[in-house]
């Protein structure tokens, strides 16, 4: 008998029996959904991870330290001995003391042949942001945090336009902060002034002397404290959700500037000139080889580093392990689904021996009866691969607006991202899972006696 009308055979015996074909085809179903959604999930969290380090890290740099607890490398559960050079600074453990890098040291990565360029990593808690008064209008203070503004950001902008790098004087401006600071638009706080406030280091002496005179002299002093520096708002920018959490609300400044400022707050200080880490740029550094050199070599001179890759890889280990989860349940479904495949195929051999018992009098092959239940095992497979995967894409594609909104993952982004090529392996996978179960009933009914058969009632 053709291969072909046994296909076209197996497909006829299981429309003779509807109902437990599609409710057999159901359990496999089941599997097929959550592994289809599953699977979309994980690739739309890999692709939002990888969007927020192409939006905000440049692939070419590599964050450099002199600690590994800046980076999380280094063992929280045993005490650290003193050493001169720690510092204040926020690791991924909190607030910790860690050692700094220092101008000797930026110099000397600086010098290094396979590095371009490195910028300080700078953070600014500013005093306070404001408008210049006008003799009109006093405009409120805010708080605020600066932080330097690098090529490989890329920000969706609502007005204004950004120079790269970033000239000196201006200022990058999140659209939380127009209607604050008295901005009618967006556009209408394009070219204007902000003021921004930072505290010179205080003279302990000076302080205890000021306090000793009275609180409001003390403040007074506080306030003579300040350093004032005008700057121009060169572009707003939407809120995404595609920054580093924690810096929505942050300001962008020039290289240059955020240099000034950070100088002015640490002078005379045990912070002047010092860094947690900085970002050097590694040439010809989109080559995978050259990069991973680099880590190498700075290792060498004592230094730590990440680079975008690592931590890519890092956070992309956490969604494996979170879809790692969810797929154990789906298989668990799909193994389930099994002894379904193989008790409704088991049924169909008792329910047919006189039919088969008349094939195999008709001349049909042992080879031709077992392909036959394989072939049906295998529509069950398809079948219940279809249903599943078709209703998860429908569903999916219906809620990922109503998901997205949810989760303030910002326009053009989506938590399920379906790929044809996986849906198509899983159908084929399922496929196979299902000729695999059919195994033993197929066998059962090849070996079957056909005198024996068509006596059966």
């Amino acid at each position: 008998m053709k291969l072909i009308d046994i296909f076209k055979r197996s497909g006829r015996s299981l429309t003779q029996a509807k109902a437990r074909t599609i409710l057999t085809a159901a359990a496999i179903g089941v599997g097929a959904f959550a592994l289809t959604l599953t699977l979309a999930a994980s690739n739309g969290a890999t692709a939002f991870v990888d969007k927020v380090i192409g939006d905000n890290f440049n692939p070419t740099e590599l964050i450099v330290v002199k600690d590994k607890a800046v980076i999380g490398n280094s063992d929280t559960s045993k005490p650290r001995q003193y050493d001169p050079a720690f510092g204040q600074a926020t690791t991924n453990g909190g607030t910790r003391q860690v050692k700094r890098l220092t101008d000797e040291d930026v110099t000397k990565i600086r010098q290094q042949p396979y590095i371009a360029d490195v910028r300080e990593g700078i953070n600014l808690n500013l005093q306070y942001l404001t408008r210049p008064a006008d003799g009109t209008q006093t405009y409120k203070k805010y708080t605020a945090t600066a932080d330097v503004f690098s090529n490989a950001q890329h920000p969706t902008i609502v007005a204004g336009s950004i120079k790269r790098p970033l000239p000196a004087g201006q200022i990058v401006l999140p659209e939380g902060y127009v209607s604050a600071l008295g901005f009618r638009s967006a556009q209408a706080a394009i070219g204007q002034q902000l003021t921004i406030a930072v505290q010179k280091p205080f003279d302990e002496v000076a302080v205890r002397a000021a306090f000793s005179q009275g609180l409001q002299t003390a403040i007074n002093d506080t306030s003579a404290n300040n350093v004032l520096r005008n700057f121009t708002i060169t572009a707003i920018t939407m809120k995404q959700t595609t920054v580093q959490p924690g810096t929505e609300l942050n300001i962008f400044l020039s290289l240059k500037d955020a240099r000034e400022l950070n100088d002015i707050t640490t002078q005379n200080t045990d912070n002047y000139h010092k860094y947690s880490f900085i970002y050097a740029l590694v040439k010809d550094g989109k080559n995978i080889q050259n990069l991973t050199a680099a880590q190498s070599k700075l290792k060498t001179l004592g230094f730590q580093t990440q680079s975008v890759k690592d931590t890519q890889k890092f956070l992309n280990q956490i969604i494996g392990v979170l879809r790692g989860i969810v797929v154990a349940f789906g298989v668990i479904a799909i193994v389930a689904s099994i002894f379904g495949i193989i008790n409704t195929l088991y049924i169909s051999v008792l329910q047919r021996t006189r039919e088969i018992g008349l094939m195999k009098a008709l001349g049909m092959r042992k080879r031709d009866i077992s392909r036959l239940f394989r072939f049906e095992a295998a529509w069950i497979g398809f079948i219940g691969g279809i249903l599943g995967s078709l209703i998860a894409l429908i569903l999916g594609t219906v809620l990922n607006p109503f998901i997205t909104k949810k989760l303030s993952l910002g326009a053009g982004n989506k938590l399920l991202i379906f790929k044809p090529t996986q849906i198509l392996a899983l159908i084929i996978i399922l496929i196979i899972v299902a000729i695999l179960a059919g195994l033993l009933p197929a066998r059962k009914a090849a070996r079957l006696d056909p005198i024996t058969a068509l006596r059966t009632e």
